[in-house]
């Protein structure tokens, strides 16, 4: 949303539940070329013509807390002009428990876009399975424009609150004007601070990385878990190299044939579906603040959203009331885990009794948002730098106020909030070429895609649309709650999923999970 709205929120989330991640079962086994896609009887693809010296770069490895290791890697800035500048991608890895069960490096991507890989790694004995954490080493990094890697700089943490803080579904003209005054700001600041990158953070230019990435790391096919974003990230990968695929897992999947509205609509109904589900199970608890009726308690929900827009609520710090915006954030980051639920009731609760201090501790963790008021990542900005080059297919202010009553509609709670998160690509100053396409990757071995039936940000749907595009795709489906789903508590899961990544163990067709 949210995080596909601001941006579509990947598994960071996932990684700070630690208590509800479960580990699968059963051992690795050994590596032989048979299983093993990166043994030396296996080639690469050509190196793409003038890359040379990018796909030869060795690696230098330091230490960098604990079991880590962290090294740079070096890319260049446009792929159309490889001797013109280069930038250096910040690279985290958790070297494989066992050596002598060592399959090779697995890749992980958090989504996004803007997903820090090298904070996802670190969480690494949180969201990676002992048995796969012992066979291959756990591999992230931050895609070029996020984090540690020649990271876009477009506003200030002061910038950020007012970016954030602002009215997501404005309904008067004066609210309008000055949404479009703030989106238009933001796209002069990251034009005056983004340089020649900003032209050039895309998914395609992300996906060529990490093929870099893959040969730096001494591996002739790649292994990679891609979770929300990531799975776009992925299967862009898989069809820009099939033949470089060796396992791949894309959780919590984005149909690449969509286009920009189809995205934003069905996020709009995804936040719908699993807010009534959060209703549905809060009206069941004794002393629920939405009350004990379903379509009423969403209706309060509602009410209380706009309540907000017309008087934000006391918080304890004067400078920093909750407004709609930061309530919609602080609502919006419980869809991702039920395990966020007590603590979203907790916080509604407080809020009708006229205090908005939790609702906005919520949002500020939404946000990556630090108690000294500094954002911890830059996120919040840099979703739109990617999202506009790869989905530049936006109507502008018009086809915004044309397309809501449609999002309204569909998504009484949450369908003004993401019609209107797609103006900032009407004003960005970059041209995006990207474009609505099927990924069908073929001549790639199987790739398996995980989908979760009340998944907020990355519907069932696209799961189901990705897993038949592709040429040797493969569906497990998670009948639950949250955003993703591999080590999320499903041992159905966790063990179709790590037996696929270890053996090579195509999940059966049809298979369902609870």
């Amino acid at each position: 949303m949210v995080r596909g709205k601001r941006r579509v929120f990947a598994a960071l989330v996932t990684a700070a539940a630690l208590g509800l991640a479960a580990c699968s079962g059963g051992d690795a086994e050994s590596a032989d070329p048979s299983r093993n896609p990166n043994a030396a009887t296996v080639s690469a693809a050509p190196v793409p013509s003038g890359l040379d010296r990018f796909y030869s770069q060795k690696l230098s490895w330091r230490g960098c807390g604990g079991d880590f290791e962290c090294t740079k890697l070096t890319v260049p800035v446009d792929y159309a002009d490889p001797g013109g500048a280069t930038i250096e991608l910040a690279v985290i890895r958790l070297p494989a428990g066992k050596s002598d069960q060592r399959l090779g490096s697995l890749v992980i991507n958090p989504g996004g876009p803007g997903g820090s890989g090298v904070d996802y790694a670190r969480a690494a004995r949180a969201v990676i399975s002992d048995a796969a954490r012992r066979s291959f080493d756990v591999v992230g990094f931050d895609p070029r424009g996020v984090g540690e890697s020649a990271p876009l700089k477009c506003l200030t943490d002061a910038q950020t609150d007012q970016l954030l803080a602002a009215d997501p579904t404005p309904d008067t003209s004066a609210e309008i004007s000055s949404t479009v005054d703030l989106f238009k700001q933001l796209a002069q600041r990251c034009e005056a601070g983004g340089g020649e990158l900003l032209a050039h953070v895309s998914t395609p230019e992300a996906a060529r990385d990490i093929d870099i990435l893959r040969a730096a790391l001494g591996d002739k096919r790649l292994f990679y878990l891609g979770k929300s974003y990531g799975t776009f990230l992925g299967a862009t990968y898989a069809q820009l190299f099939p033949r470089n695929v060796g396992r791949m897992v894309l959780d919590g999947a984005i149909d690449p044939s969509l286009t920009a509205d189809e995205v934003n609509l069905g996020q709009a109904k995804g936040f719908e579906q699993a807010t009534r589900a959060f209703v549905a199970d809060c009206v069941k608890q004794r002393g629920c603040p939405v009350g004990t009726d379903v379509d009423r308690g969403m209706q309060r929900l509602r009410d209380l959203l706009s309540s907000l827009d017309a008087q934000p609520l006391p918080t304890g710090d004067p400078g920093r009331p909750l407004t709609e915006g930061w309530g919609s954030l602080g609502i919006a980051v419980a869809m991702y885990d039920q395990g966020y639920w007590p603590t979203l009731r907790a916080a509604l609760d407080q809020a009708f009794g006229g205090s908005g201090a939790a609702l906005l501790q919520l949002a500020d963790a939404y946000a990556d948002r630090s108690g000294d008021g500094h954002y911890t990542s830059n996120q919040n900005t840099v979703i739109y730098a990617v999202n506009c080059l790869d989905r530049p297919d936006r109507g502008g202010l018009a086809g915004v106020e044309q397309s809501l009553p449609r999002y309204e509609k569909a998504a009484p709670t949450w369908g003004a909030f993401l019609d209107w998160s797609q103006l900032p690509c009407a004003y960005w100053p970059v041209e995006g070429d990207g474009h609505p396409e099927k990924i069908a990757a073929p001549g790639s071995p199987p790739i398996v895609v995980v989908g979760t039936t009340r998944d907020p940000a990355t519907p069932y749907e696209w799961a189901q649309g990705l897993a038949q595009q592709l040429s040797d795709g493969h569906l497990v489906t998670y009948e639950g709650d949250g955003h993703t789903a591999y080590m999320r508590g499903s041992r159905c899961v966790d063990k179709a999923v790590d037996a696929y990544l270890l053996r090579g163990t195509v999940p059966d067709d049809g298979l369902r999970c609870s």
